[in-house]
């Protein structure tokens, strides 16, 4: 007995003999497109918790620590990053390949309890960011009598 399968004229892997076509716009217009030569930097980071506060370790090579700036709005943490090229040409030398990241570079996150800004400390060397974040105490709540 012959299969009998349902013919759509809107199925453009028929029409691909070299695969499947969607692989082609998948995400494109999701993503923004990277420019060739253009690498992009990420802030790869370790958040741990314990009792009393949370540490949070983020890698930022090639940074220095006066282009770096935190700042903290209750529970919402945001690191920023900037580098600067650094033009240095000498007499008839030049760039082959630059693979070097440039320009800023962000990350926010949010923890699930507020954080005390005045105790909070941050330390940078060897091209990690170290923050310590003290959990701000539990207000305890005012129960208000009914008259």
């Amino acid at each position: 007995m012959a299969n009998i399968t349902r013919y759509d004229p809107f199925n453009l892997t028929r029409i691909d003999p070299f695969g499947d076509i969607d692989d082609l716009f998948k995400g494109f217009f999701v993503r923004p497109a990277l420019l060739e030569g253009q690498p992009q930097m990420q802030i790869k980071m370790d958040v741990k918790e314990d009792d009393n506060a949370y540490t949070v370790h983020a890698d930022i090579p090639g940074v220095k620590k006066e282009d770096i700036h935190v700042s903290i709005e209750g529970n919402q943490v945001s690191i920023s990053a900037e580098t600067k090229i650094e033009k240095e040409e000498k007499k008839g030398e030049k760039v082959l390949r630059s693979e070097r990241y440039v320009g800023k570079v962000a990350r926010s996150f949010t923890l699930a309890h507020d954080v005390d800004e005045s105790k909070s400390q941050a330390k940078y060397s060897d091209g990690v960011l170290e923050l310590t974040l003290p959990k701000k105490a539990a207000s305890s709540a005012k129960k208000l009598a009914i008259q």
